[in-house]
């Protein structure tokens, strides 16, 4: 069987995962700051701040943004469950617009419709890790002078305008769960523009205390006064030094997640049955997903399964949850989406004979 996604262990982390065990210096430490550095100075990602999962890196931008108890932040229903919990975290209310049905990507059309007295921040998330509509969606937020968190775990190395995803907004908030294209086991980090925020992130992951600039007392314990609540959100060295040996060659991994999506809309766009989503001339998709509409979708995942192929719709919309309250029944692009949306392999482990039987099966039709 052909999985839909992979996890990739590069051939040095062994080793140098032993050197840190050998080490003992487990927790936190200045392997952290290292993997911090490397995304920013490979990857181009503004003052990263390394947790221990994505779904932190979402908690702590909203703390960061001070989105508070009654506010409202808008993002789509279009993602995993952790982007709206993060907004129920700190007491807010999600706000759910509107996706383009040719990206599964935030509409901004949808976002204006949605902008309420109460709105304090615009959430997206760059499904499948293909940038959403940035120019747009700034530009509404720089208008009602409100932030924009980008949700970023698929979307590690993608570009708009020539761009790096981690550069755009006040907030972006990356995954290293381990089925992404970097993993740290688990582990996230959330990218701030303005370093002052930056700092305060660092202190705000490890109990509002930093410690690095908490010198330890003769009593033998470090010196520090918290000012507000804090979190254990750190990420350790061991996740850390994983992370390092899984950046060596993400570029060239990367490359090959794009090779095999341009080869796939080659031979797919003639396909009777699927409609590709829109690709724009002005961003770079991290490919993390490949995804189309497919008529019939059910039997199309049936007869892929029976041909070694796993097929996915991956997330569906998560105002279905009862925790949001209900299915809204004003996002008719998002429900089109829900009934036709799928996924097929794409990771870079993926030989070239794989590729060809996605591809063979997939033209086989269902």
């Amino acid at each position: 069987m052909i999985h839909l996604f992979d996890t990739y262990i590069a051939p040095t982390a062994g080793k140098r995962i032993a050197d840190l065990l050998a080490s003992t210096h487990l927790s936190e430490g200045a392997l952290v700051g290292e993997f911090e550095h490397e995304l920013a100075s490979s990857l181009g990602i503004i003052n990263p701040v390394a947790v221990n999962s994505g779904t932190s890196a979402l908690h702590l931008a909203m703390v960061l943004a001070g989105i508070k108890p009654d506010d409202e932040v808008i993002l789509p229903a279009q993602t995993f469950i952790a982007s709206g919990l993060a907004v129920k975290y700190v007491g807010a209310t999600p706000v759910f617009a509107d996706v383009d049905y040719e990206t599964g990507n935030i509409d901004p059309a949808s976002i204006r419709r949605k902008l309420s007295d109460k709105t304090r921040a615009i959430m997206v998330v760059h499904w499948g890790g293909d940038p959403c509509d940035m120019r747009e969606i700034l530009e509404i937020a720089r208008q009602r002078g409100i932030p924009v968190i980008e949700d970023a775990a698929h979307a590690l190395g993608a570009t708009y305008n020539g761009k790096s995803i981690g550069t755009l907004s006040e907030f972006t908030c990356f995954s290293f769960q381990a089925i992404k294209h970097v993993t740290t086991g688990d582990g996230g980090a959330v990218a701030c523009r303005d370093g002052a925020m930056a700092k305060r992130a660092r202190k705000l992951r490890w109990f509002d205390i930093d410690r690095f600039d908490a010198p330890m007392s003769f009593l033998g314990e470090r010196a520090y006064d918290a000012g507000e609540i804090g979190y254990k959100y750190h990420m350790n060295n061991y996740a850390a030094v994983l992370g390092l040996a899984n950046l060596d060659g993400f570029p060239k991994r990367l490359a090959r997640r794009r090779s095999l999506a341009r080869s796939y809309r080659e031979r797919l766009g003639r396909v009777k049955g699927l409609q590709l989503w829109r690709e724009s001339p002005d961003r770079e998709s991290a490919w993390w997903l490949f995804g189309f509409h497919a008529e019939r979708r059910d039997e199309f995942i049936r007869a892929m399964q029976a041909r070694g192929v796993v097929a996915s719709v991956v997330h569906q919309r998560i105002d279905r949850n009862s925790i949001f309250g209900r299915v809204r029944d004003d996002l008719p692009n998002q429900a089109r989406f829900d009934l036709t949306q799928v996924h097929v392999p794409v990771h870079s482990s993926l030989t070239d004979e794989d590729a060809e039987h996605i591809v063979r099966s997939i033209e086989k039709g269902w």
